[in-house]
């Protein structure tokens, strides 16, 4: 098969950033304004990822449309994951941090030892994509624990924490380009980096103003950044401009 991920443009980044802010917004949406609750939630959400993520695996390339729609989809259940350890089963932020954290470096070992390669420019078999996706979920699961932990439970607040969050992702980028700090890890870190960012935005933007949010509500901050994800997935699939055209 070719490549199944998108290449690492700007582009990118600005999707992966507002599917975050979607996973936040939009589960709590679901979950409130719809009253589906949080089990409830996950039970729709997750079949839904399943279905999605079936037709992601039955492509033998990427495609913008299945591909994003399933890092929304994923990025929605992770941030479910975490909401019900904590909310549900009582397990603190800082013991769900960990957990994931630790999950998510067992999944890397096991995919490095497996693979020999952690690199997402390698996408092209089965076994490597579901290496992948499993990575991506503990990504999302971990930047949840570890956003809200920082903006709630130290009380950061949801902009100082957007603040702290994107000047980590610029201390890694500068690492990178300045010192040659490890392309492949400088990836995955501003990728775990990026979920925290963007739930926190979508906090910020939807959160009432007692709450040190701007109080434009979930429905509203949702449909604009899915308005903005559909808009570049359209764009990318017209322009072709994020398709990897060879394998490192």
């Amino acid at each position: 098969m070719l490549n199944k991920v998108p290449e690492i443009t700007l582009y990118f980044w600005i999707i992966k950033i507002l599917c975050t802010t979607v996973g936040e917004t939009f589960a709590d949406f679901l979950n409130t304004n719809l009253n589906l609750g949080l089990t409830g939630t996950s039970v729709v959400m997750s079949v839904l990822l399943i279905i999605v993520l079936i037709f992601q695996f039955k492509k033998n390339k990427y495609v913008p449309s299945i591909y994003w729609l399933a890092v929304v989809l994923i990025s929605v259940v992770g941030t479910l994951i975490t909401d019900n350890l904590t909310d549900n089963f009582g397990v603190s932020l800082i013991t769900t941090t960990i957990i994931f954290a630790i999950a998510l470096s067992v999944t890397f070992i096991i995919w490095y030892v497996k693979e020999k390669t952690l690199s997402i420019h390698s996408i092209i078999t089965t076994k490597r994509e579901a290496f992948y996706w499993v990575a991506i979920l503990f990504t999302f699961a971990l930047g949840t624990a570890s956003g809200d932990l920082i903006a709630e439970k130290l009380n950061v607040g949801y902009l100082l924490s957007a603040v702290i969050f994107a000047g980590a992702i610029a201390v890694i980028y500068f690492a990178h380009k300045k010192f040659k700090f490890n392309s492949v890890w400088a990836f995955w870190i501003a990728y775990i980096l990026t979920r925290p960012l963007g739930a926190s935005i979508g906090d910020f933007l939807s959160q009432a103003r007692t709450d040190g949010g701007l109080g434009l509500g979930t429905t509203i901050t949702s449909i604009i950044f899915l308005l903005a994800i559909l808009s570049l997935v359209i764009y990318l699939s017209l322009t072709r401009k994020d398709e990897i055209k060879s394998i490192n």
